[in-house]
């Protein structure tokens, strides 16, 4: 994705947000949902990334974007993640960003970042 937008001749700032957000966004998906399907639009305004996933969903969102709060299981820790910033990390990365979780079905993370004037 980074190579891809510098091809394009994105400003090095919105890369670099889209490239957080997005690592954060996936490694929650591993981590939680053993994987999903992320979609990534590109206009000229904006970057838009959809993380979707069926994994278990976010029993409470609120919670879950406090800073430090964490759900990751003890090895996924011992490996130096599940620190419990991964969605505060992607809405302070993003300029706008929706969380649909639905218990037992999946969760739906839809964020953008804006690169137009």
């Amino acid at each position: 994705m980074k190579r891809k937008l510098k091809q394009m001749g994105v400003d090095p700032e919105a890369i670099r947000k889209v490239a957080i957000a997005m690592y954060e966004g996936e490694i929650n998906m591993v981590i939680h949902a053993k994987g999903g399907l992320i979609t990534v639009e590109i206009t000229p305004e904006a970057i838009k990334m959809i993380l979707a996933d069926v994994g278990p969903g976010i029993p409470d969102v609120e919670l879950a974007m406090q800073a430090g709060y964490s759900t990751a299981p003890d090895e996924i820790r011992s490996l130096g993640f599940g620190a419990g910033m991964g969605l505060p990390n992607m809405k302070k990365y993003s300029d706008e960003m929706e969380i649909d979780s639905r218990i037992g079905e999946g969760t739906t993370i839809t964020m953008t970042v804006k690169i137009g004037g």
